[in-house]
C-alpha cells in the first residue's frame, strides 16, 4: 500500500517519532562525514505551484545527500494548471518517478494527486497544512530541549503552519498555546483532529499574558503568499499580535519561525537576531527531517 504524506496525522504517533530519531542520526552521520546513501538511483518530482527557497533547497539537497535525484517541476514546466486534469499528471508522473512532493494552493488538489498516485505523495505545503515544517520544529524542540515537556505559544495568525503544528504537538505532547485574533483561529476540524491524536491547545487572546511563562514563542507571517489583497485588513487585526522585545521582556522564551519573516511586521529585526531565535536551526532541520521522512515511505 502506498503511503502518503499529506498531513502530520497521515503518521501514527510512534512513526512520527520514528521518523524523528533518523533525522537525528541521519544529522550526525552527516557531520561526522558517515552518511549512507539509501535511495540511490531513487527520483523525486518537486511540484511547485507557490515558490519557496527552504522547501525546494532542502529537498534538493535531501536527496543528492541520500543519493539519489530531484527535479524541479514549476508552473511552466508542466501541464498541472494548463488543462491536463490533476489525476493525469499523478498517474504519468508515477510511471516516471519514485516519489512526489507538491506545493500548491489548494489542499483538494494535493489530495486529488494523491488519490491517482501510486507513489507517495508529500505535502510540501498546502493552504490547509504544512506538515514538513511541524517535523522540522519537533526536531528543532526537541534538539533544544531534549524532550517534548515543552510550553509553546502560538502567536498570530491560524495558518497552514498553526494547523500542523497543533498536531504535531497533540502527537508528541508538547503542551501548547494559540493565541489569535478574532476571526483567525485554528479550524475546528483541525482541533477536532487534535483532540483524536492526544490533546488540543489552549485558545487564548491575551499574546502578553500567553508568552509569560512560555518556553518557547512561535509566530508565522500575517499575510501568506496569494493573500496580498487582505494586507491592509490583516494588518489591523494583528495589531498587538507581534512578537518582539517588550513582549518577551522578564521571559526566558525562544522564539521560533517558520520562515521567511516579515521583519517588522510579526516579529522584530531584533528578536530575530537575538539568541533568542531558533529559526536557522528550524530552517535547517527541513532537509534533516525530510530526507528521514523520504526513506520511511520510500522503504
Amino acid at each position: 500500500m502506498v503511503r502518503h504524506f499529506l498531513d502530520v496525522g497521515d503518521l501514527t504517533a510512534e512513526e512520527l517519532l520514528a521518523v524523528l530519531d533518523r533525522a537525528t542520526t541521519t544529522k550526525a552521520a552527516l557531520a561526522d562525514g558517515t552518511s549512507e546513501r539509501p535511495l540511490a538511483d531513487r527520483t523525486l518530482a518537486m511540484v511547485f505551484e507557490k515558490p519557496s527557497t527552504r522547501t525546494r533547497v532542502s529537498f534538493e539537497t535531501g536527496m543528492t545527500q541520500l543519493g539519489g535525484h530531484a527535479m524541479f517541476l514549476g508552473p511552466e514546466d508542466i501541464q498541472l494548471g494548463h488543462g491536463e486534469p490533476l489525476k493525469d499528471t499523478a498517474r504519468v508522473l508515477s510511471r516516471y518517478v519514485d516519489v512526489v512532493m507538491a506545493r500548491l494552493f489548494d489542499h483538494a488538489d494535493l489530495e486529488e494527486l494523491a488519490a491517482h498516485a501510486t507513489v507517495p505523495v508529500v505535502n510540501g505545503l498546502t493552504d490547509d497544512a504544512h506538515p514538513c515544517q511541524t517535523l522540522a520544529d519537533l526536531l528543532t524542540i526537541r534538539e533544544a530541549f531534549g524532550g517534548f515537556d515543552v510550553d509553546v505559544t502560538w502567536i498570530g495568525d491560524g495558518n497552514n503552519v498553526a494547523q500542523s503544528f497543533v498536531l504535531g504537538c497533540a502527537m508528541t505532547g508538547v503542551d501548547l498555546t494559540v493565541v489569535t485574533p478574532p476571526g483567525y483561529a485554528i479550524d475546528d476540524d483541525v482541533l477536532d483532529r487534535a483532540a483524536e491524536l492526544g490533546a488540543t491547545p489552549t485558545l487564548a487572546d491575551d499574546p502578553a499574558d500567553a508568552a509569560r511563562d512560555a518556553d518557547v514563542v512561535y509566530t508565522d507571517v500575517w499575510v501568506s503568499m496569494g493573500q496580498e489583497d487582505q494586507r491592509a485588513e490583516k494588518l489591523a487585526a494583528f495589531e498587538g499580535f507581534q512578537v518582539n522585545e517588550e513582549l518577551l521582556a522578564g521571559t526566558d522564551a525562544r522564539v521560533m519561525h517558520c520562515l521567511p519573516a516579515h521583519r517588522g511586521e510579526e516579529i522584530t529585526d531584533a528578536v530575530l537576531e537575538s539568541d533568542r531565535a531558533l529559526v536557522w536551526d528550524q530552517a535547517e532541520n527541513r532537509m534533516h527531517a525530510q530526507k528521514a521522512l523520504l526513506v520511511t515511505l520510500l522503504e
